[in-house]
C-alpha cells in the first residue's frame, strides 16, 4: 500500500541524526553528536537498591499512576526548588513528563496554533525545532551574544512578528553553551512581560556547572527566569527540567513547572498523549532521592568535576595543528562545545568524511531555523571517555586536515 503521510512529518525525516545513531551503535564508532551523559558515572548500585525497595514495598508501584505524576516526587521537586533555588513552588504547579522533550511537546500542543510565530535563540536545540515545525509554527530566530539574547534584536523581532512565545535556555544554551548574565535575564523577562509573550525556559543543563561553584551559589548568582517571575505566579514563564542529565536518561523523567492554569491544560494533553509517564520510574526516582543513602547533590558535584576534566582535555586537543583555524568559546558548564569551522568548510561535508573514519559530531545547520549554521559544529564532551576523546578528536582532525589541504 502507498501511504500518504501528513506534510508535517517532513520535519521528522530531514535529520541525519537517525543515521548517526545507527552508526554509533558500532563499538568502534565514536560519537560527539548526541546529548548523552557518561554511563560509567551512572549510580548503578543505588538504582538497583531503590528498584528492589520499591517493588518490595508494594505492587502498587507497577500500577497506573496519575497523569500529573507521582505526588511525592513532585513534592521532592518543590523542596529542591526551595532549598537550592530559593523558589516557592506548589506541587500543583508541576507536571512530570517523559523527559524535557515531552514537556516542550505538550506545551506546543496546547498553546501554539499552526502559523503562530515562535521566537527562539539562534542557534537552538534541534529537538525543539522539530517539535515547533511539526506543529506548523513559524520559527523566528533571535541573535544574541556572549551574555544571551540581545534585547534590541528581541524587540525588533517582536515588533515584526507579534510572537506567541519565546523559547530560551539561559543556563548553557544548547548548542552554544552560553550562560546568560543576570542583567540580560532581567531585561528579557521585562520585555516579554510588557508584551505578554510567554517564555519557555529549558534548564536541562543548568545543574552541570563548572569552576567548583556550589548549586545554591550558582542559582543565587544566576536565578532562573522562573524564579525572577516569582515561580510562575506572574504566569510569564514555563520552566522545563529533567533528571536525564543528572541521574540516568533511561528513566525518562522530566518536568514542567509554571502557572497552574498552564499546567492543568498540559495535564489534559498528557492524558491524550500517553495518559502518564512511567509510574514505576517515578516511584524509583523518589525512593532513590528521598529514602536511600544516595545524595544527588554530591553525585552532581562528582559529575561536574569529571565533566570539567573532559572539557579541559577537549580544549587541549583543540590546540593541535589540525584544529588551528577553529574558533570557539570555552563554556562554563553544560555538555557541548560550539565550534566555528574555517571559512569554506561545510559541516555536512566534513561530517560525511569524519563518519567514514569512525567519528561524528552534530552539524550546526540542524541547530538553525533557517539556512544558516553550515560553518559550525557541536561537540559533546560528556559522553566519550578520555581515550575516546583522544581518538575521536584525532579522527575528526584528520578529516579537517584533508578538507583544508584541498582549499
Amino acid at each position: 500500500m502507498l501511504y500518504s503521510f501528513a506534510e508535517r512529518t517532513k520535519a521528522m525525516l530531514s535529520s541525519p541524526l537517525h543515521f548517526m545513531k545507527a552508526r554509533s551503535a558500532r563499538d568502534s564508532f565514536i560519537s560527539f553528536a548526541e546529548e548523552l551523559p557518561a554511563e560509567e558515572l551512572f549510580p548503578l548500585s543505588p538504582l538497583e537498591a531503590a528498584a528492589a525497595a520499591v517493588i518490595s514495598k508494594s505492587p502498587a508501584a507497577l500500577q497506573y499512576g496519575e497523569p500529573q505524576g507521582y505526588l511525592p516526587l513532585r513534592e521532592w521537586l518543590c523542596r529542591d526548588f526551595k532549598q537550592m533555588k530559593k523558589t516557592e513552588v506548589d506541587a500543583k504547579q508541576i507536571l512530570l513528563t517523559t523527559g524535557s522533550q515531552q514537556a516542550m511537546d505538550l506545551l506546543v500542543r496546547v498553546y501554539v496554533e499552526p502559523g503562530d510565530h515562535v521566537l527562539v535563540e539562534q542557534p537552538t536545540s534541534p529537538g525543539f525545532l522539530q517539535i515547533l515545525n511539526m506543529q506548523g509554527a513559524v520559527v523566528v530566530p533571535v541573535e544574541g551574544d556572549r551574555e544571551g539574547i540581545r534585547p534590541e534584536n528581541l524587540l525588533k523581532q517582536m515588533e515584526r512578528t507579534r510572537p506567541k512565545l519565546l523559547l530560551v535556555s539561559p543556563n548553557f544554551t544548547n548548542p552554544t553553551g552560553i550562560l546568560w548574565s543576570l542583567e540580560r535575564r532581567k531585561e528579557v523577562l521585562e520585555i516579554c512581560k510588557a508584551r505578554g509573550v510567554l517564555i519557555v525556559e529549558d534548564n536541562s543543563y543548568g545543574d552541570l556547572h563548572f569552576g567548583g561553584i556550589g548549586m545554591k551559589e550558582f542559582y543565587s548568582k544566576y536565578p532562573s527566569l522562573f524564579t525572577l517571575d516569582e515561580a510562575g505566579k506572574g504566569g510569564q514563564v514555563l520552566y522545563i527540567g529533567s533528571f536525564s542529565k543528572t541521574v540516568v536518561p533511561a528513566l525518562r523523567t522530566g518536568w514542567a513547572a509554571g502557572h497552574q492554569a498552564m499546567i492543568d491544560m498540559m495535564v489534559l494533553a498528557k492524558q491524550l498523549a500517553d495518559w502518564q509517564s512511567s509510574h514505576f520510574n517515578q516511584c524509583l526516582l523518589h525512593e532513590l532521592l528521598e529514602s536511600s543513602p544516595f545524595n544527588i547533590y554530591e553525585h552532581i558535584r562528582m559529575l561536574n568535576r569529571e565533566y570539567e576534566t573532559r572539557l579541559k582535555l577537549m580544549t587541549e586537543l583543540l590546540k593541535r595543528p589540525a584544529w588551528k583555524n577553529i574558533s570557539y568559546d570555552v563554556p562554563e558548564g553544560g555538555m557541548f562545545v560550539w565550534l566555528k569551522l574555517p571559512d569554506a568548510l561545510d559541516s555536512l561535508a566534513l561530517l560525511k568524511c569524519s563518519m567514514e573514519k569512525g567519528a561524528a559530531f552534530l552539524p550546526g545547520s540542524l541547530c538553525y531555523s533557517n539556512e544558516g549554521g553550515s560553518g559550525y559544529i557541536r561537540m559533546n564532551f560528556t559522553h566519550p571517555g578520555r581515550d575516546e576523546l583522544l581518538l575521536g578528536m584525532n579522527l575528526i582532525g584528520e578529516a579537517i586536515s584533508e578538507f583544508t589541504a584541498r582549499s
